[in-house]
C-alpha cells in the first residue's frame, strides 16, 4: 500500500519556487516529483543552489515529462491545485496515496493534464486575491493534507 504523500512541481518556471518546494518537502517528509521540462536549466548545480542544504534531505524524483510522471505515478491519486477548480481545499478528503500537483507559475497546466487528474481543488481566498505564489500554495495544501492524514 502506498502511504507517503507526494508533491509534484509541473514544469516550474522559477528556480527559487522549486527551491522553496524542495525545502517544504524536506521539512514535512513528503516526496517531491519534478515534472520537466522546467523553464530554467535543471541541473544538479541549479538544484543545489535553489534548495540550499535541503536538497540532500528531500526525497526527489525527476521526470523528463508528463508521460514519464504518469507512468511513475500509477496507483496514486492525482490532485491538481487550480484557480479554475470548484472544490475547496477545505472540503476535500485527502488520502495517503495522493500526489498534489502544482502547475507552472505563468500558465498552470494544459487542459490535457486537467483531464488526467482525479480531482481539482482550489484554495479559498476570502481576502479577494486571485492566487498565491505556487510554493506558498503548495505549503498550504501539504499542511492541510498532512493534518487530515494524521487524524485518520
Amino acid at each position: 500500500m502506498i502511504t507517503k504523500l507526494h508533491l509534484a512541481a509541473y514544469q516550474t518556471d522559477l528556480a527559487h519556487n522549486l527551491g522553496s518546494m524542495i525545502r517544504l518537502a524536506a521539512c514535512f517528509g513528503v516526496v517531491l516529483d519534478i515534472v520537466g521540462p522546467c523553464g530554467f536549466p535543471l541541473s544538479q548545480k541549479s538544484l543545489r543552489e535553489a534548495s540550499l542544504d535541503y536538497g540532500e534531505k528531500c526525497e526527489t524524483n525527476l521526470h523528463s515529462d508528463w508521460s514519464q510522471f504518469k507512468i511513475a505515478s500509477k496507483g496514486r491519486r492525482l490532485v491538481l491545485l487550480s484557480t479554475k477548480a470548484t472544490q475547496s481545499l477545505w472540503q476535500f478528503n485527502f488520502e495517503a496515496n495522493d500526489t498534489l500537483i502544482m502547475g507552472r507559475e505563468t500558465s498552470g497546466v494544459p487542459e490535457e493534464v486537467h483531464h488526467q487528474c482525479h480531482s481539482e481543488i482550489h484554495i479559498p481566498m476570502p481576502g479577494g486575491g486571485r492566487s498565491l505564489n505556487v510554493a506558498i500554495s503548495a505549503g498550504v495544501a501539504v499542511c492541510e493534507a498532512l493534518r487530515q492524514l494524521q487524524s485518520k
